[in-house]
């Protein structure tokens, strides 16, 4: 089944909606400018009049095969001729195939003419089978997204590889024990108090340098960083005002306080396999880890709290080098 929450996908998405909508009436626009081309002021003409047929198109013009614009900018309001003749074939769009029959989309890029984000449809004008030239049609990406929204995430696990130096080079490492390692307890205790009394709801845990970052429901758009002698400092909780737990969190404080205890359990596995970072979030009930092969992984609470240590380590702790879910 396709990945419904990778960026490649919601933006295929949005294109293939953008190209239902003006397939159409574009192929439309290239048939009668077949019959005109290449006139200038006949195609002019029939661009004026139907690009108000083309929903959301900020500009359209005609190019012919050898890149040259033999129209002016047609605007739903205005005409503009100043770009008349002028070579295109360094636009973003000639970087690929062209669309010797039907309809191709750009990827976004900024355009030189008004400077604004956009994209391209380009139309291919025929006439008994022989390619003449192009209808580009312009799409600002403000228009575009003027009513969407942002779509909802959905979690699930991914694994990432990290620096292959760093994954080279593991097994000639060790674990230092960090001030943090030294109060593991006390630290995640203060954590959990943090998150259920205090509106947090998320947090970095940085082991190794003793620091850890820290969102706030009262404040989302800013992190915060607390340092070990902070961590540990018993008045902790003066210093974040009492907020019960959201109602928008996705996971239970039991389940909170069992992900630091497996934390704490794959940071201390090892002297040499470890838990460098975690993280969690409760509003989207996703766990973070980065190990200290530098490979990192995001996946749900309640998958993450279905492994235990054989699934993570295998038989990596038993006879070394094997592979490990950390690689």
């Amino acid at each position: 089944m396709p990945n419904q929450n990778t960026v490649n996908t919601r933006t295929l998405a949005k294109k293939e909606e953008l190209a239902k909508r003006i397939k159409k009436p574009l192929a439309e626009v290239a048939e009668m400018c077949s019959e005109v081309w290449p006139d200038q002021q006949g195609i002019d003409r029939i661009l004026r009049h139907e690009i108000g047929a083309i929903p959301d198109c900020s500009l359209m013009y005609a190019w012919n095969v050898d890149g040259k614009v033999i129209s002016c900018m047609i605007l739903p309001d205005s005409v503009d001729e100043s770009w008349l003749g002028k070579d295109l074939n360094r636009r973003p769009f000639l970087s690929k195939h062209l669309p010797y029959m039907g309809i191709m989309l750009s990827s976004v890029y900024r355009s030189d003419y008004d400077g604004r984000e956009c994209i391209t449809a380009l139309q291919a004008v025929n006439r008994n089978n022989e390619l003449l030239g192009f209808i580009a049609a312009d799409f600002s990406v403000n228009d575009l997204l003027r009513d969407s929204s942002l779509s909802v995430s959905v979690p699930q696990w991914n694994q990432y590889r990290g620096d292959p130096a760093v994954r080279g080079t593991l097994f000639l490492q060790e674990r230092f024990t960090s001030q943090m390692d030294e109060h593991i307890d006390e630290v995640l205790a203060r954590f959990e108090t943090l998150i259920a009394e205090h509106g947090v709801f998320h947090v970095k845990i940085h082991f190794s340098s003793g620091r850890c970052s820290i969102w706030l429901m009262d404040d989302p758009y800013s992190y915060r960083i607390l340092v070990i002698d902070e961590i540990l400092d018993p008045d902790l909780s003066l210093a974040y005002p009492c907020r019960p737990y959201t109602s928008r969190a996705t996971i239970k404080i039991e389940q909170v306080r069992a992900c630091f205890e497996q934390f704490k359990c794959l940071r201390f596995a090892d002297e040499t396999i470890y838990l460098r970072s975690s993280s969690i979030n409760i509003i989207n009930g996703m766990v973070g880890l980065t190990f200290s092969c530098d490979g990192s992984h995001y996946m749900p609470v309640k998958e993450f709290l279905e492994k235990d240590q054989s699934f993570w380590f295998g038989d990596t702790l038993k006879g070394r080098p094997q592979k490990s879910q950390m690689d």
